[in-house]
């Protein structure tokens, strides 16, 4: 189960590179960069894993990565006719001043949340796969219109599925918000702990109505579920990274009974704590 830190062809000159591989083998590791990835696959029959997203693919599969971020794609076939389209970017290949600016704010907003991988379904997907088949050598000025065009078209979509949930790739949405800062912050240390609404509410000094109206504003999930996910979300980063016993899992990431947190993760994930380990494993090493 170990992940492999990739070294990317990127040149420090270049706003991104191309790399195209006919009949991919996909025999690589699991593996992770320090880049952001567009990568687009074609007659693909396999699986796609990314944080701790596993998925089956089929046909086409068209995902925006962010850093840092492991992933693999595995072939059903033994002999693969996938083409893949790989588009690798630095995280400032715009500068911080241009991405503020108000013209940019849904291409930032893009780019943060593919920090989990973003899978892009149609109609988009086929929008930008003519587009990027249209893309030349990375210094070719065109290409690079182009390229901010694809990302644009991205960020105005609403054909785009988050896959990773946040600790399964150690993501922390970044926020303006002084107040919420620190409520996320404290989750993120206490999570093995019981936490209170009224404790959290008392911390930012507002009454727990108004904590409760505030946390869903700004995270767009109750307190609750944001909890949950985050419990849950540690809990497949150790089943996939660690040889640690289930039901210590379950006691570390703050489950108060095991048969709660069995149920809890097949009802976020389709199967058991035990079958997803076997899963991944399964789909990592085979």
């Amino acid at each position: 189960m170990k992940t492999i830190k990739e070294i990317t062809p990127l040149k420090s000159n270049a706003p991104f590179v191309i790399l195209r591989h006919k009949n991919a083998k996909f025999d690589y590791s699991i593996h992770y960069h320090n880049e952001f990835e567009l990568n687009l696959i074609t007659n693909l029959k396999g699986k796609r894993i990314v944080g701790d997203s596993i998925e089956e693919c089929d046909s086409v599969d068209l995902t925006l990565l962010g850093p840092d971020l492991k992933h693999i794609w595995k072939s059903n076939e033994e002999i693969s006719n996938a083409d893949v389209t790989t588009i690798q970017f630095q995280e400032q290949f715009l500068p911080p001043k241009i991405l503020d600016y108000e013209i940019f704010k849904d291409i930032r907003t893009l780019l943060e949340s593919s920090k989990r991988g973003i899978s892009i379904q149609d109609p988009t997907k086929t929008k930008i796969v003519k587009k990027i088949s249209r893309l030349k050598d990375a210094d070719h000025f065109g290409s690079f219109l182009l390229f901010l065009e694809i990302l644009h078209d991205l960020s105005k979509s609403d054909d785009k599925k988050i896959l990773s949930s946040a600790a399964g790739n150690n993501y922390s949405q970044h926020s303006e918000s002084r107040r919420i800062t620190i409520v996320i912050n404290y989750i993120e240390n206490n999570y093995n702990k019981q936490i209170k609404l009224a404790t959290l509410a008392e911390m930012i000094n507002m009454s727990e109505s108004a904590f409760s109206h505030y946390f869903k504003k700004r995270t767009g999930q109750s307190f609750i579920k944001y909890l949950l996910d985050h419990r849950l979300s540690i809990v497949t980063k150790l089943l996939s990274e660690t040889n640690i016993p289930i039901n210590e899992i379950s006691y570390m990431t703050g489950f108060i009974t095991l048969s709660n947190f069995n149920r809890s993760f097949k009802k976020k994930h389709g199967v058991s704590p035990k079958q997803y380990r076997i899963n991944y494993i399964n789909h990592v090493e085979e």
